[in-house]
């Protein structure tokens, strides 16, 4: 008779940090949530959002930092959340450390990937809003859409990829996604 190895009914930090080289996990409330490497499609997005909103504070000398994925952010300045949205927007210094982010970011942009659907529309929306996190962007390029709240206006509006979206975090950024090359 064989014994399969008992799962642990609680994963803490210690289980993501022994993850095997190359294998990557988010922890949420004690549940250990693997991640599958992201397509192409995912990967343009992120690219190019970032490359933009990086480029708009840096034109107009903000004070805030992006940081794409793998970024590690402790969503509650603990260990009982952790989580590597595609785009993170810390505009607190003080919440950066060596590694990575302690607290809520201002603005995250999760880039839907197909096993991240129910993660990304559900989970991550209900923890982001209850850390603090401003603004959360979920972009879906299966289903051409792109769902922003803005949790400090308690608002959300859907837009498609081929519309130019507000970022409410700033007074002046639109990103125009039909201008991306996707």
């Amino acid at each position: 008779m064989s014994l399969a190895a008992k799962q642990p009914e609680y994963y803490t930090m210690d289980d993501i940090n022994n993850l095997p080289e190359g294998k990557r996990a988010e922890l949420i409330d004690g549940e250990l949530y693997m991640m599958a490497a992201p397509g192409m499609m995912h990967q343009r997005i992120l690219m190019e959002l970032a490359f933009r909103i990086r480029d708009y504070i840096g034109k107009n000398n903000g004070d805030c930092e992006v940081f794409p994925a793998p970024f590690a952010v402790f969503l509650n300045a603990d260990d009982r959340i952790y989580v590597e949205p595609d785009i993170s927007v810390i505009c607190d210094k003080e919440k950066l450390t060596g590694e990575g982010c302690k607290g809520a970011p201002d603005w995250i942009i999760e880039v839907v990937s197909p096993t991240s659907r129910p993660m990304d529309y559900n989970k991550k929306l209900f923890k982001y809003r209850t850390a603090g996190v401003r603004e959360y962007w979920i972009v879906d390029y299966e289903r051409d859409l792109i769902m922003v709240y803005d949790f400090e206006h308690d608002e959300m509006t859907d837009f498609t990829l081929k519309e130019k979206v507000k970022a409410g975090i700033y007074e002046d950024l639109e990103i125009d996604f039909s201008q991306m090359n996707l």
